[in-house]
């Protein structure tokens, strides 16, 4: 399927490991132009090269999106290298999973205030384009409640999903869809379920059990669902939470 996203010029925020940095590759593998951010340099600028040796355009920065003007200069810099936005993809986390107050703070500054403060940024730029397309990338720990103590991070992801609905029906008029993503258990070399799968077997076990698919899913099978949504071939897709976890979520007690 010819998805229409060459030449297309797409921001992916937390774009270095993992489902970011998956995405962030399928993008460029259509033909997608793409900037990406992260923390860590190191692992930033390793996904930079690689998505330098698909031939697009790319733009690549530190950056802690915590820090509300660091964030707007990277969005900034990001469309003056890119030429313009037509796809902004927020998928970075904090991942503060405990019930402190701490945890919440992190995950309202960098889950959702980052996603509030980059759609602000960005949205006036596509309406005057002409149109876009944003993807808030959730967790279905915002779908259903687990039984698990991360009381700040589950509030948070559902905020975003509720987020991502309001934001379509409020600017499908201006030609701007939004949509959220919501990711079950992913595994990838360096991630969380990688190193439970070391150091807590059993936990491992248990949640792989409890997904109907039998296994944890990989950072490309949520990029696949990801570049779709974005793309022109999902132009009549707006206000969608769509769960990528191999009915995990279906499963949750």
């Amino acid at each position: 399927m010819e998805l229409g996203l060459n030449g297309k010029r797409c921001i992916v925020i937390g774009g270095s490991r993992g489902i970011g940095r998956a995405i962030a590759l399928s993008l460029a593998a259509e033909g997608a132009h793409v900037a990406i951010c992260a923390r860590q340099e190191n692992a930033l600028r390793l996904t930079e090269a690689d998505l330098r040796a698909t031939g697009v355009g790319v733009y690549a920065a530190v950056c802690d999106i915590a820090d509300t003007q660091a964030l707007q200069g990277f969005l900034d810099a990001a469309r003056k290298s890119l030429g313009g936005v037509d796809v902004l993809v927020h998928n970075a986390s904090a991942l503060a999973v405990g019930p402190e107050l701490e945890a919440w703070q992190a995950n309202l500054q960098v889950d959702l205030m980052a996603a509030v403060h980059a759609c602000d940024r960005v949205m006036p730029w596509m309406a005057a384009a002409g149109g876009g397309s944003i993807l808030l990338v959730s967790s279905i720990s915002g779908l259903e409640a687990s039984p698990m103590t991360d009381f700040a991070y589950t509030s948070v992801k559902a905020a975003l999903i509720a987020y991502a609905k309001k934001l379509a029906t409020l600017h499908a008029p201006s030609g701007i869809r939004v949509n959220a993503l919501a990711p079950g258990s992913i595994e990838f070399a360096g991630g969380i379920w990688a190193m439970v799968k070391e150091h807590n077997s059993e936990l491992y076990g248990a949640v792989r059990a409890s997904i109907p698919s039998g296994r944890l899913g990989t950072p490309e099978e949520v990029a696949d669902a990801a570049v779709y949504l974005v793309s022109p071939r999902a132009s009549w897709v707006t206000g969608v939470c769509l769960a990528v976890d191999g009915g995990q979520h279906r499963s949750i007690p």
